[in-house]
């Protein structure tokens, strides 16, 4: 079955997975991974094309804990490959108080992340002398690499009351510490991302010609769920938060008309041309009863990013 006819954009490409993630590897294999409805571990796939992922068998590869750290709410899964070894970077909270969600780094002992073995190396740790980072609700860890240097960016809740989740980035000094104090990047300042809940989460890094895109959701989990962005030079100081210029509206949004209903929390890849690709879940449905969080109908699809004469990302369902 020639399954590249089968692959369609901005519809459901892969079903019930959130927080979608691929990755290709300098071999140019393809890997996918997400969070699962059940919120209760951690899969992978593999293939050697976008089209064939989606028929990819799927293997778990890290099982939640039945109590403490890291056993509920399973979330977002990314797959990096760093100093010659595999990393999962993913968050998880405990089962006596299952809104404790902190960043977890998982290390794979082999080359093969789907079938070597797996251990963990707990919580993300911070820099020395940051006594912030990762003490509230931490989670959506995301790595890139700038001019020879690893760049974490995450997101973290602050204040009282229902609290605010902001952006924060910092240098990496290893795979699973920081090297630098945490900077913030962006607050949720605009009324398209204080819907429900006041939200900057899911950091994705798009790097083209001379800047570096980092695209980001906002607002509750439902219809209102959206992408913003932030965009720097890629020979600035990414730790300076005066590097970074913030898009004054969402860069995506629900689109009743083609009935894709809160499009976020989004990856980046390339296809077989080499054409930029963004993977992000949305709805196929308006309306959804009960706690958003719970409905397991957010589903990956996929869709080709254009670039205006300006050398600035479009993303468009059309």
């Amino acid at each position: 079955m020639d399954t590249s006819k089968l692959l369609k954009y901005n519809e459901p490409w892969i079903l019930q997975r959130a927080d979608p993630y691929v990755y290709r590897h300098d071999d140019g294999t393809y890997y996918f991974t997400a969070s699962v409805p059940a919120y209760d571990g951690i899969v992978l796939r593999s293939a050697s094309s976008l089209s064939e992922l989606a028929f990819a068998p799927e293997k778990e590869i890290w099982h939640k804990h039945d109590d403490g750290p890291m056993s509920v709410h399973i979330w977002a899964p990314e797959l990096h490959y760093l100093d010659g070894a595999w990393y999962i970077y993913f968050a998880g909270g405990e089962k006596d108080n299952i809104w404790n969600i902190r960043p977890y780094v998982l290390k794979c002992q082999g080359q093969d992340p789907i079938n070597d073995k797996w251990i963990e190396l707990g919580k993300m740790k911070r820099a020395d002398g940051d006594d912030f980072s990762f003490e509230a609700f931490s989670l959506d860890g995301t790595v890139f690499e700038n001019k020879g240097d690893n760049y974490y960016v995450w997101a973290e809740k602050v204040g009282v009351g229902r609290q605010i989740s902001n952006l924060y980035i910092a240098r990496m000094e290893s795979p699973d510490k920081l090297a630098t104090v945490q900077v913030m990047l962006t607050t949720p300042d605009y009324d398209w991302e204080r819907v429900g809940y006041w939200v900057n989460e899911g950091p994705a890094i798009l790097k083209h010609g001379d800047k570096i895109f980092l695209t980001y959701s906002a607002s509750e989990t439902g219809k209102a769920y959206c992408m913003g962005m932030l965009s720097a030079d890629k020979d600035s100081d990414l730790l300076d938060p005066r590097s970074w210029t913030k898009e004054r509206y969402p860069v995506l949004k629900s689109d009743e008309e083609l009935g894709i209903y809160g499009p976020g929390h989004n990856s980046f890849t390339k296809d077989e041309d080499g054409t930029d690709i963004c993977v992000y879940h949305a709805r196929s449905d308006e309306e959804i009863i009960g706690d958003p969080l719970y409905n397991p109908n957010r589903h990956a699809r996929l869709m080709p990013v254009k670039w205006n004469d300006e050398g600035w990302p479009v993303f468009s369902f059309r």
